[in-house]
């Protein structure tokens, strides 16, 4: 089959629903595939990454971090025209592309709606958006949605409920391989030995970063605190933690993540909304089996993944002191903390790889094509 993938951006930009794209889009070399999706650039530029073609569509400004063009008409309707998918595979939420999408796709090309996420933070302009939304689900084939949790709490999708289907998010095993033992060890003997509570993602309000440095002042074990990453809310963090067992140690590389994930004795993710719809470094960390202490988040797919008493902890959302409870819990009880890691591997092997979630999409694409 012919499938076009239409996304925000498409790799090298890096981000959780392009590396998704990116992995359907490679990972399924049986279907001729082509993916649409904005330049950071002005520019438009028409490539081939690893034997896929990929056509970018200049930006020409950003409004609510929703790019727009005016090329976006013209080159999307000329793809359309030359590729002919059988297709089109859409990653929401992207409302401007799904309105020029409404305009173009013609009535035999199936469409399935990759449902990453409710918009949630732009209220004000959710009203206009709206409108787009609705028209764009009544016309979808099939929704995709990462786990029932967010299927069940997202209010735009209950009129639509017979057109979706569960398609967990899926990690790429293959670079979360066991590290040698010399290379934890430097980084656990970098701390003084003590144990390492470790944080990896962007800095930005909904990770709840703010928690996790209130938790910190609760936690009775002796340990560490080492939070990776970046992103605009860092040096507000920074200046409000006093405490010398954090540590910011910035974006890290493939390896050097891979050797934290295996350092630590306990991963902390502290998201409290659902903008955190599945929670990919936390899928990475459990695989890694480091148990992983969450908050209970309604609605998000954050709460199916690490599973409170089997893999892990789950504290009430915005609790910071039994979130620090639930650390200590993990960090003094070396029993229940290896029967966690080892659950919590054993769910991401069987549940949230690339490769299951290759199957499902599969299956989607076979029960279009039955249409």
């Amino acid at each position: 089959m012919h499938i076009l993938h239409i996304s925000k951006y498409y790799y090298p930009y890096i981000g959780g629903v392009e590396n998704i794209c990116r992995y359907i889009v490679e990972g399924l070399p049986q279907h001729q595939v082509a993916v649409v999706c904005f330049n950071e650039g002005r520019e438009d530029q028409f490539e081939e990454i690893n034997g896929i073609t990929v056509y970018r569509v200049g930006t020409w400004i950003n409004i609510s971090r929703q790019a727009l063009s005016f090329a976006y008409f013209l080159i999307l309707r000329r793809v359309i025209n030359d590729f002919k998918p059988d297709i089109i595979h859409f990653h929401w939420a992207n409302p401007f592309p799904a309105a020029v999408l409404l305009s173009l796709i013609p009535k035999n090309v199936k469409l399935i709606i990759h449902w990453h996420m409710d918009i949630i933070k732009q209220r004000n302009i959710y009203r206009m958006i709206k409108p787009i939304e609705t028209w764009l689900l009544k016309r979808a084939n099939l929704v995709a949605v990462t786990s029932p949790q967010y299927q069940e709490g997202s209010k735009p999708l209950q009129p639509f409920k017979d057109k979706v289907r569960v398609v967990p998010n899926g990690i790429d095993i293959s670079l979360l391989k066991i590290p040698r033992r010399e290379d934890v060890d430097a980084i656990k003997e970098k701390y003084g030995g003590k144990k390492i509570v470790f944080f990896v993602g962007r800095h930005i309000f909904y990770k709840g970063l703010d928690y996790l440095l209130e938790a910190e002042k609760h936690i009775k074990s002796d340990c560490v605190i080492v939070i990776a990453g970046d992103g605009p809310l860092t040096q507000h963090l920074q200046d409000s933690c006093q405490s010398r067992r954090v540590f910011f140690v910035g974006r890290l590389s493939n390896d050097m993540l891979n050797n934290y994930y295996y350092a630590a004795s306990v991963f902390a993710f502290p998201s409290i909304t659902k903008n955190e719809a599945f929670g990919m470094a936390l899928a990475e960390a459990m695989y890694c089996y480091t148990p992983a202490v969450t908050f209970t988040i309604r609605g998000s797919g954050v709460n199916w993944v690490n599973l409170d008493g089997v893999t892990g902890i789950e504290a009430p959302n915005g609790d910071d002191k039994a979130f620090a409870a639930a650390i200590d819990r993990l960090l003094t009880d070396e029993g229940l903390a290896k029967i966690y890691a080892e659950e919590a591997h054993q769910r991401v092997a069987t549940f949230f790889t690339v490769g299951k979630m290759m199957e499902e999409i599969e299956k989607c694409y076979q029960e279009l094509n039955l249409l």
